[in-house]
């Protein structure tokens, strides 16, 4: 189900271990007092979560879903000033953190964080509670308690608070409950589609603070797709080449280093090899997937894949069926040449307000991708635009509204 690179090794997780480590930890947070109390955005218990992706955001995440608390996930390089913001105004009572840099960030505005009872580590760090210790208290009474909890978790109750960055102003707490998350996931596994494949593997990098990773994980483990953690962002290529994944979502600058990368390879070539890489490239930016480009063009196209574009491919892991981008507009020329070399590339659109996706380019054959555009509403999606211009939407995925700041919402 997930899998992780710990001492040079991919280490693996099952679905029964990934169910069983997320009932024991829910079962230590109930021991702690962790709780969703009566399930109002203010009476819910709030527990915090500051890390890199990583099996354990995975099983704390379901953990604290469990108990009927709320999790409130915060970008690893926030400033200290915004964290400390997002802690009180969501009054957190334990956070989890990845490593020693983190655990100092939080530890030294603990005093300035007076819901704070506790932090807890994924790393082991010295003198530090590691989540383990958590999991270590489960008994089968405090699993019966959770599991009879959960049960009673109304599909309204939120799932989780997210901030939105603080650079327009102070950061909002945008509320998505169980089902405006779970209908999101629903209505995009069948628009996009991802068919149930256990055999899928998928590489993971944006951050699983933001709901455009967080949603597509839920797809993953809806369709039985194995989650591989990359490093860092500085191993994705490496992590490319060793995991061969079938997909992953990314952010159009993350594309746009990928193809600098190549270009700038293309640029240190000489003669024949350089006259063809260019010639290939030229091609890739005529390419439309709706309209053909004649048989000569095709010819051509053919020749290039098997020549150039063949090696744009291995770089990537050799596999790739998918990979879907958002977060802000692609350039249709990158798009048109990724789609040329046989990556297929669709972009789609949505805000952390609509837990996020409102539209997405299709992998049905068939018209339903069009470069320059972020592809036709998903099903369950209703959309008009005002005479101004503004997007409105409708529908089971928009939030509940900003924490504490019904003006706003």
């Amino acid at each position: 189900m997930l899998a992780c690179k710990i001492d040079g090794n991919w280490k693996p997780f099952s679905t029964a271990a990934v169910a069983e480590n997320a009932l024991r930890l829910a079962a230590g947070l109930v021991d702690l007092g962790v709780s969703g109390n009566d399930f109002t955005p203010e009476g819910a218990d709030k527990v915090a979560i500051i890390s890199n992706n990583r099996p354990e955001w995975i099983f704390t995440d379901l953990a604290v879903q469990q108990t009927g608390a709320v999790l409130v996930p915060l970008y690893p390089t926030t400033n200290p000033l915004e964290v400390k913001f997002i802690l009180n105004d969501a009054a957190v009572k334990y956070i989890f953190v990845s490593s020693q840099e983190m655990y100092d960030k939080i530890r030294e505005l603990m005093p300035e964080v007076p819901s704070l009872k506790g932090i807890f580590s994924f790393d082991k760090l010295p003198n530090v509670p590691h989540w383990s210790e958590l999991t270590g208290k489960s008994t089968p009474e405090l699993e019966a308690r959770v599991k009879e909890r959960a049960a009673g978790i109304p599909e309204e109750h939120l799932a989780t608070i997210i901030y939105t960055s603080g650079t327009t102003g102070t950061p909002k707490g945008v509320m998505l409950t169980h089902k405006n998350i779970v209908s999101n996931v629903k209505f995009s596994k069948a628009s996009f589609p991802f068919p149930d494949a256990p055999e899928t593997r998928v590489l993971s990098f944006l951050p699983l603070n933001h709901i455009f990773e967080k949603t597509v994980t839920y797809i993953y483990l809806f369709s039985g797709i194995s989650i591989y953690y990359a490093e860092s962002m500085d191993k994705i290529a490496d992590n490319l080449r060793e995991v061969k994944p079938d997909g992953f979502t990314t952010v159009p600058r993350l594309l746009e280093k990928v193809y600098e990368k190549i270009m700038s390879k293309g640029n240190e070539l000489t003669g024949i090899k350089r006259g063809l890489f260019f010639w290939a490239v030229a091609l890739g930016k005529q390419y439309d997937n709706n309209i053909s480009g004649g048989p000569w063009y095709n010819i051509q196209l053919a020749i290039a894949n098997k020549l150039i574009f063949s090696k744009w491919r291995e770089a990537l892991g050799g596999k790739i069926s998918f990979i879907v981008t958002g977060g802000a507009a692609a350039s249709e020329n990158l798009l048109r040449i990724f789609n040329a070399a046989k990556i297929p590339v669709y972009e789609g659109y949505g805000p952390t307000e609509n837990s996020p996706v409102i539209s997405v380019n299709r992998r049905h054959p068939g018209g339903l991708t069009k470069f320059g555009t972020t592809g036709p509403l998903l099903d369950g999606v209703h959309l008009k635009f005002t005479e101004e211009g503004e997007i409105c939407v409708s529908g089971d995925s928009v939030m509940k509204g900003y924490y504490k700041r019904p003006d706003l919402t």
